[in-house]
């Protein structure tokens, strides 16, 4: 029976039908809405200016050939993927099978008993009404799922701004006279930082990955270049951690591939920092190698190895589970989210690889992941990072757009200790301004700025030089709490050469600085 709180109109086309007044009779009975045509014409101008929920069209109608009048109707429809009944004579039936695809269409067989076409509509209504709550159900999914990503991404950067000052701090405190104990209260300091950006990177990467709202990028990079960004990433965790750190990488690894070096770094940092966590003394070490090419694709193998606490077999089975560790006497002691390892599970399956662990307690471990990469195609070779080139042995001129105060303060500090000079913008209107009235070498560029944000000034910058006739534009560095690689896409596509994630260190600073900058004496 049709929902009595909407009656679904129903478009009949037809001028041979008998007992019309029966059926008319029938479907306003059943809470249908009956509108009658007879002439196929006159049915596709009805069909283009009014809505149906289905069509029933004979075959035979005198004025024009009925699948005619059918793919006329199908294209000016004011309701697509409306449901079509032909009413087709026995010889007409092969036509229809072969004109149509299986689920394009239904049919009713002349001559035919009411009882049956009212069954047709019957069913094909209740179908349309299925698939309509099931819309609703994945347009209600679709918008608490961006809900939630919003809500995690201003999450994210809330929480990452204050970080941004902790860090930025502790480290340009470091540099500072300190006494025994002060270094001691700045590294219970750090290191409580440190904690709590790892347990907010977990959650949200975690969350993002279960919400299906994760994508892979496909660029041409140099391998070793990004293992020795991974490097200089971890550098000041190498450092203190005093342990012997080593990266092998074969020969038989291709220079160049195609992937997503941004998901490779994200798999590969989370699994070397728990290499540095659960090991006090020996070593950590990374090993690049080459599985096999399969369809000129390559396999690639990541073996990190320490000489750490190492796992019992009984454990083994648990690390890659979500919420889960070694032993809750793991947790106690060294703490974290027991996220790392099934986020990097996740990763690397969409990879098209695996990962897994050999390890016996006390005798340390060997995590190991396969991720399959593309060749690079000729004419897309990477993109020089260095190809700006500045002349001149003196300090870099920055251009700093922040408009959090302590975020501000913690850059230009920063960026000073460097050694370079800096002027600081509030928003992308004053960034624009700036940029008019000074030279300058590099801009770093906060993403969100009330007015303007970053990547309408960076778009706007990105036009100036366009309409100035410069050929390679000045490099802008995104400066973002939001750390998905969506997210990180999106700020390149805008014009932005490169990013840096908050709470950043001046060394990581550097790192990106020189990434992008190659200084060149005249």
């Amino acid at each position: 029976m049709a929902d009595q709180k909407h009656s679904p109109t129903i478009l009949i086309v037809s001028d041979t039908m008998e007992n019309t007044d029966q059926l008319r009779s029938v479907l306003i009975g059943r809470g249908y809405l009956p509108v009658w045509m007879n002439s196929g014409q006159a049915a596709v101008l009805k069909a283009t200016r009014e809505k149906f929920d289905l069509i029933i069209l004979d075959v035979e109608i005198s004025d024009k050939n009925g699948i005619e009048i059918s793919r006329k109707i199908q294209k000016e429809v004011q309701t697509p993927g409306v449901p079509l009944i032909f009413i087709t004579p026995v010889e007409e039936e092969d036509r229809l099978l072969k004109m149509f695809k299986p689920g394009e269409f239904d049919y009713v067989q002349k001559p035919f008993k009411y009882e049956e076409l009212i069954i047709r509509i019957e069913l094909h209504m209740t179908l349309r009404k299925v698939q309509e709550e099931l819309k609703k159900s994945r347009d209600v999914a679709e918008k608490a799922a961006n809900a939630k990503s919003l809500f995690l991404a201003n999450m994210s950067h809330e929480i990452r701004t204050p970080l941004n000052g902790i860090v930025g701090m502790v480290d340009i405190m470091r540099q500072t006279n300190l006494d025994k104990e002060q270094r001691e209260y700045l590294d219970i300091i750090e290191i409580s930082g440190e904690t709590l950006l790892m347990i907010i990177n977990d959650i949200l990467d975690f969350s993002k990955i279960e919400a299906g709202q994760i994508s892979f990028e496909k660029i041409a990079f140099n391998i070793r270049n990004e293992i020795e960004n991974v490097r200089k990433l971890l550098a000041y965790k190498i450092q203190q951690s005093k342990l012997d750190f080593s990266i092998t990488v074969s020969d038989s690894v291709p220079v160049l591939i195609t992937g997503d070096p941004l998901r490779l770094k994200q798999i590969l940092i989370n699994l070397l920092n728990n290499a540095f966590k659960f090991t006090e003394k020996g070593f950590v070490k990374l090993n690049v190698s080459l599985e096999g090419i399969t369809n000129n694709n390559y396999k690639l193998r990541f073996e990190i190895e320490d000489s750490g606490i190492g796992i019992s077999n009984e454990n083994q089975s648990k690390l890659f589970k979500s919420f889960t560790q070694a032993d809750t006497s793991t947790t106690r002691r060294f703490g974290g989210t027991g996220l790392g390892l099934a986020i990097c599970k996740r990763l690397t399956h969409m990879m098209k690889g695996e990962i897994g662990v050999e390890s016996e307690l006390g005798k340390g471990s060997l995590f190991w992941f396969t991720s399959v990469f593309e060749p690079v195609v000729s004419g897309k070779r990477p993109e020089n990072p260095n190809a700006f080139v500045i002349s001149g042995d003196g300090p870099l001129r920055i251009l700093l757009a922040e408009d959090n105060e302590i975020n501000a303060k913690v850059s230009m500090l920063c960026i000073r200790k460097l050694g370079h000079k800096v002027m600081l913008a509030r928003n992308g209107i004053e960034a624009l301004e700036l940029f008019h009235d000074n030279e300058f070498d590099i801009v770093l560029m906060d993403v969100q700025m009330p007015g303007m944000d970053g990547v309408e000034a960076t778009q706007e910058i990105r036009r100036i030089e366009k309409t100035s006739g410069v050929e390679k534009g000045i490099p802008i560095i995104a400066m973002t709490a939001n750390k998905y690689s969506d997210d990180i896409r999106l700020f390149l596509k805008s014009g932005m050469n490169d990013h840096l994630g908050k709470p950043f260190k001046p060394t990581e600073l550097d790192v990106v600085i020189k990434r992008n900058l190659n200084v060149r004496e005249v």
